[in-house]
């Protein structure tokens, strides 16, 4: 069928794991602030971070807990169809890569170790049989199985530098994951794209501007993971190409922000691994607009590109790449002009 309706029983269930997440997520902030200024567990400003008074950074572990007890508590009610063991390797792996994202924001890791245990998420996908199938040759797809996961984890760490930034693209992109999975008949994925969407808009009350909380690299690898693998999970009807497209344009402004702001950093001698003041929201705030205004112009994009990713999982190939076409040039010719916004002292001059 063109459009698929599932069951009311299926209903139920999205709304419940939804309201769940998003409930537990908004009981749970409030908690996370206190614990963050009794451990001192708290994002201070200087160097690249403009805030001005100290800010808790425990909010990842709201996430976590929220999302982990609202999807596993939906699936001891209703089994997933597969069975429980992806599930629970899923789960197992995106706590690990949050127990690393949390003792990087205690104990500042090194770059390259939390890089490293993202090629270990990567390799877990590919072994539970959920990867790229796009060139048909088993050492290319795994390559880009690995590749997407590490891109697209590292793409919404990265997009955590505003406040509201990273949770509100992360609900978006599920929530467009969340309209294919169910005109597609695929609960699993529906699912889980629900408790993302709860635990993250649960989380936005506290997080929107003026933020009283950051979900840190905890809350941040985490979701970006979850994304990552919903893509991978994601199937479209169409060939493989059609298939991999979809969760590209998805995680569309993610990925510019992240091309943008390693491209730049390279080019200007700095590592892209170092905090800064030059991602598209910066400088967006740099050519005059309030922070609630860039964000909600980055959330707008990130919903328009959402709709489109949407059309092209019920068109035919040709129409897909017409569409990813021209959000490609779109985006390109904004990243372009971005880029001419100077945010390195170096490159800034006098009004």
């Amino acid at each position: 069928p063109i459009f698929f309706l599932p069951k009311p029983f299926c209903w139920i269930q999205y709304l419940a794991v939804f309201l769940s997440s998003a409930m537990f997520c908004l009981f749970l902030v409030p908690l996370a602030i206190r614990l963050s200024w009794r451990i001192g567990s708290l994002d201070h400003p200087g160097g690249h971070k403009r805030q001005s008074s100290p800010v808790p950074y425990l909010g990842g572990v709201a996430i976590v807990v929220a999302f982990s007890v609202a999807t596993m508590v939906a699936s001891l009610i209703r089994p997933p169809n597969a069975g429980h063991r992806e599930l629970n390797v899923i789960m197992a792996t995106a706590l690990i890569l949050a127990a690393v994202g949390l003792l990087d924001d205690l104990k500042n890791l090194s770059p390259w170790a939390r890089i490293l245990v993202e090629i270990g998420c990567g390799i877990v996908i590919w072994n539970l049989g959920v990867g790229v199938s796009l060139t048909g040759l088993n050492l290319v797809d795994y390559a880009l199985t690995v590749l997407w996961v590490v891109g697209i984890t590292n793409a919404f760490n990265l997009l955590d530098n505003m406040d509201g930034l990273a949770a509100g693209v992360a609900s978006i992109a599920c929530a467009s994951y969340f309209a294919i999975a169910v005109t597609g008949d695929q609960g699993f994925v529906a699912t889980l794209a629900a408790g993302v969407i709860g635990c993250a808009i649960g989380f936005l009350r506290s997080n929107r501007y003026p933020a009283r909380i950051y979900m840190g690299d905890g809350g941040a690898l985490f979701l970006g993971f979850l994304v990552a693998y919903l893509g991978l999970k994601l199937k479209v009807a169409g060939d493989g190409y059609q298939t991999f497209l979809v969760p590209v344009l998805v995680c569309a402004v993610a990925i510019l922000d992240t091309t943008l702001v390693t491209v730049a950093r390279l080019m200007s001698g700095r590592s892209p691994f170092q905090g800064g003041q030059d991602h598209i929201s910066h400088r967006l705030v740099s050519l005059g607009l309030p922070v609630p205004v860039a964000v909600g112009l980055i959330h707008s994009s990130a919903a328009c590109i959402g709709v489109l990713s949407f059309v092209c999982s019920r068109v035919d190939p040709i129409s897909v790449w017409i569409i990813g076409g021209l959000v490609g040039l779109g985006l390109s010719a904004g990243g372009a002009l971005l880029w001419t916004v100077p945010v390195y002292p170096e490159s800034q001059r006098p009004r």
